[in-house]
């Protein structure tokens, strides 16, 4: 009795996940470096591969937790403020790749010793063909995911939040194709090349790192359909399902951003 619990947090035990999550960032960045001088890609396939079983770990040590009575309401406030300022974060990120966007599209500063800049032609995309597929896409995703969450929260049909989540995840996985086939029309028919000049290494930062985003929240939300299936989530306590659905709806925020400032204002 001396030692139990009279408080509302949770005291983590020592955990090996943190140090081994650092070694995988690093083997990973550091491969990636040396990747891009010739020496390949083992060493960075290698820490990647380390990180991703890091993320299945930890995450999974979080769900047992949250099944173990840990996550009490003190702790989820934490969770969900933890991850709004996740969400913060990557909300400028994006707006350091919008910045360089606006600002050599605006007021261009180019320093060339012995010659003169010469701006490449840039083929315009038509803005209302595949990227408004795309844009649709990902819209109707993020209705199912609401869906799902209206279903879940107000004591909905189990059935109806589960087929909210694979809807949201067949679109995204439907977004994900359309926008290689896209990178696969600009780069072998239209000329785009990633280091040819500032407006097309914005372009693919930017979309590529939007498109990267989709991939994790794509995985993101198939992560909470199987947890639905096994009937983690209740009204009450859905906080790994809170975060999926604001994650996603970030992604449709920033692309709708994308979508206006890139392909209709940009070209």
């Amino acid at each position: 009795m001396a030692q139990a619990k009279n408080h509302d947090y949770h005291v983590l035990p020592p955990s090996i996940w943190p140090f081994v999550a650092a070694v995988s960032a690093f083997v990973m960045l550091f491969g990636a470096v040396l990747w891009m001088h010739g020496s390949g890609p083992w060493l960075f396939l290698a820490g990647l591969a380390g990180v991703l079983y890091v993320m299945f770990e930890w995450w999974k040590d979080v769900v047992v937790e949250s099944h173990s009575g840990d996550h009490t309401p003190v702790v989820v406030i934490g969770l969900r403020y933890g991850f709004i300022l996740f969400i913060m974060s990557e909300v400028m990120f994006f707006a350091a790749w919008f910045w360089s966007f606006f600002k050599h599209a605006m007021y261009p500063m180019y320093t060339y010793i012995g010659t003169e800049y010469v701006q490449p032609v840039i083929y315009a995309v038509n803005a209302f063909d595949l990227p408004l597929i795309n844009t649709l896409v990902l819209l109707l995703s993020g209705c199912a995911v609401t869906w799902a969450h209206h279903e879940l929260v107000h004591g909905g049909k189990r059935k109806n939040v589960e087929m909210g989540l694979l809807l949201g995840v067949l679109l995204g996985i439907a977004f994900t194709g359309l926008q290689a086939y896209e990178y696969v029309y600009l780069i072998g028919h239209r000329g785009y090349d990633f280091s040819a000049d500032v407006f097309y290494a914005n372009f693919f930062m930017a979309t590529g790192f939007h498109g990267f985003h989709v991939i994790i929240g794509t995985i993101f939300l198939a992560v909470c359909y199987f947890r639905v299936r096994a009937g983690h989530f209740t009204a009450e306590r859905h906080v790994g399902f809170e975060a999926a659905a604001w994650y996603w709806h970030f992604v449709d925020v920033v692309w709708l951003f994308l979508f206006f400032a890139v392909y209709i204002w940009g070209m």
